[in-house]
């Protein structure tokens, strides 16, 4: 007898009951991939919400002229909302103004353990959120800065790093060293409590405009609440022929280089921890316990 192979019409087929098992577990499949990503939008879509609120609380607040960047960090949203609690939250924004003579601040603050009750949070009652832990840093630009008594005596003025070691010492007819602004390879430098400045700019001095280099230290006093600026030397500019500032004329001009910046009179209400000096700006940090969203601003 020849036999031959078995066909696809040969096998036995399916019974009925079975075809219909499979099509409802693909269902269910179906319904559960569908309900999953419903609720993930809905609680990336109430996020979005929350952020916008606050956003937009924090522009009247801050008087600024954009909304500000605010992320509600953590997955998912809707059961920290629930809660009133917040694990962390970002702030930042730029161009604020601070009181009459600040004009372009930019803050970033992170905010941790927060307390916000749905109802405050969702009709943007910002005074009601409070904040276990804040970490914030303020930047002032060097346009700024040259409206701060007495360095608004300053024209032109500049702001640039310089190591600690050439403050103090200077380098005995050396350039001045380029200060390191990394510790390795795409790791940012830490800020310190105090650091060294380049500030340069021109004041006049016996009927003649001087560019004058002023080397000095910023220190950040957390008992005052204040950022110093501490003169240690003066040279003179580029377009001298000497660098070499006369004693007589360091004890008349140092004083317009000594400067100091309430921090309680700038966003954040932070106690000063580091600064940090950019060329063009100055950065301050600090931090804070148990605020308010609503003490961001002064």
């Amino acid at each position: 007898m020849v036999s031959r192979p078995v066909t696809r019409d040969d096998r036995p087929a399916p019974r009925p009951d079975a075809r219909r098992r499979g099509r409802r577990a693909r269902r269910w499949v179906i319904a559960l991939v569908v309900l999953v990503l419903l609720l993930v939008g809905a609680d990336f879509g109430a996020a979005a919400y929350a952020e916008h609120m606050i956003s937009q609380k924090a522009r009247t607040q801050l008087q600024l002229t954009d909304d500000p960047s605010v992320t509600i960090h953590g997955f998912p949203f809707l059961t920290q909302a629930l809660g009133g609690d917040y694990s962390h939250i970002s702030v930042s924004a730029a161009g604020v103004p601070v009181g009459g003579k600040l004009q372009d601040v930019a803050l970033n603050a992170e905010l941790e353990d927060v307390t916000a009750p749905l109802s405050d949070l969702t009709n943007g009652n910002t005074k009601a959120i409070t904040i276990g832990k804040l970490t914030g840093a303020v930047t002032i630009k060097a346009a700024d800065l040259a409206r701060v008594a007495p360095l608004d005596k300053i024209k032109d003025l500049r702001i640039e790093p310089a190591t600690t070691d050439y403050v103090e010492n200077g380098d005995s007819g050396q350039s001045e060293p380029t200060p390191t602004t990394t510790t390795t390879e795409g790791q940012a430098a830490q800020d310190e409590s105090s650091t060294g400045v380049r500030i340069s700019g021109h004041l006049p001095f016996a009927g003649k405009d001087l560019e004058i280099f002023c080397f000095a230290m910023i220190e950040a006093d957390a008992k005052a609440g204040a950022i110093n600026f501490i003169p240690k030397r003066l040279q003179f500019g580029n377009d001298q022929e000497t660098t070499v500032v006369p004693a007589a004329v360091q004890k008349v001009l140092m004083p317009n280089f000594s400067a100091s910046i309430n921090t309680k009179d700038l966003p954040l209400s932070v106690t000063p921890t580091g600064v940090r000096v950019q060329s063009g700006s100055v950065t301050i940090k600090g931090e804070a316990t148990n605020v308010s969203f609503a003490e961001l601003s002064k």
